[in-house]
Parts: C-alpha cells; sequence; structure tokens
C-alpha cells in the first residue's frame, strides 16, 4: 500500500526520468549487481526486524 502512495506523490515522469540517471550513472551492466544487493539488503533487514519482533513478544 505504502508503494502505491509513493507512485501517486512522485509520479511516472518522476520514475522514468530516475531510471533514465540511473542507468546512465551505473550503466547497463551493473544495475543487475546493483538490485541483487538491494534486495539482499531488504532480505537482511526483514529478518532482523522479524527476528526483532519474535524476541519482543516472547518477552526476552
Amino acid at each position: 500500500m505504502e508503494a502505491l502512495v509513493i507512485f501517486s506523490v512522485i509520479g511516472w515522469p518522476q520514475i522514468v526520468l530516475i531510471a533514465v540517471v540511473i542507468l546512465l550513472i551505473f550503466g547497463g551492466k551493473k544495475i543487475p549487481e546493483l538490485m541483487r544487493g538491494l534486495g539482499s539488503g531488504i532480505k537482511e533487514f526483514k529478518d532482523a526486524s522479524k527476528e526483532e519482533e519474535d524476541e519482543h513478544k516472547l518477552g526476552k
């Protein structure tokens, strides 16, 4: 739901502009590597937050 709010505030032209700038800065070959790193970072954050939430529920 939050992603929809971001897209409605930013707008598609701005998203396309950001994507083009990222492509120009990093080049096509680096983008998959950057996205993998971003995905693994998000996964680690979710795992850590779930772990903290579980500890909080157990009362540790």
